[in-house]
């Protein structure tokens, strides 16, 4: 009796095609989630400071209130001040001591360029303030001077008012590698990157338009 032919529907190589160019799907999505393309291509305040980046990402959102009202729960991110406005509880499984505000505090809206911008408690995981246009970008970044890591990095916060009393909140990562593993080390920082940055922006959207 003979037996049955079975069908392959996948070949081992058309699954392996099917993976990567999944991955490489996910990866443009995230790195320019909520961003049109002229805003993920185009320059913005801070790029200068770190003039060729290895690696890009660019997240946007529309947010229902005009920007001098989204711009003091900017000024006061940070540990030890408003928080990050993301996922406290995954912030604090890692020890980093984050608690997110619900308004607006004064005494932490007077920012300046060189100020630290801190992460954590550890002083070693500081950033530092490089740019203040007040009410329209933050930008911060590596200190300068600080001992060299496996990338340099910035990282911008930037309004742009648009008609009818919206803002468009734009958020962009930029990485210069310095060792040649650093790129499979930003590849997987990433990804939590655009998991906590889509919880952050939301969590910024809720507050501003909450507050308007």
């Amino acid at each position: 009796m003979t037996k049955p032919r079975t069908v392959k529907l996948f070949s081992k190589p058309a699954v392996f095609a099917w993976l990567v160019a999944s991955a490489f799907l996910f990866r443009r999505f995230q790195l320019r989630w909520g961003a049109t393309d002229a805003e993920a291509d185009g320059g913005l305040p801070g790029d200068d400071l770190l003039s060729t980046a290895d690696l890009q990402s660019t997240r946007a959102i529309t947010i229902q209130a005009p920007a001098n009202e989204v711009w003091p729960w900017l000024a006061q991110m940070g540990q030890g001040r408003g928080g990050l406005y993301s996922y406290d509880f995954l912030e604090n499984l890692a020890g980093l001591d984050i608690h997110s505000a619900d308004r607006i505090h004064p005494e932490w809206q007077d920012i300046k360029a060189g100020d630290r911008f801190h992460l954590a408690p550890a002083a070693s995981a500081d950033l530092e303030i490089g740019l203040v246009d007040q009410g329209n970008a933050l930008v911060l970044r590596v200190p300068p001077g600080s001992p060299p890591g496996p990338f340099d990095f910035t990282w911008a916060f930037v309004l742009q008012p648009q008609p009818g009393g919206t803002t468009r909140l734009v958020v962009r990562e930029r990485y210069a590698y310095r060792q040649w593993w650093a790129r499979c080390m930003v590849e997987v920082v990433e990804v939590a990157s655009f998991v906590m940055s889509r919880r952050m922006l939301h969590g910024i959207r809720t507050r501003a338009e909450g507050n308007s």
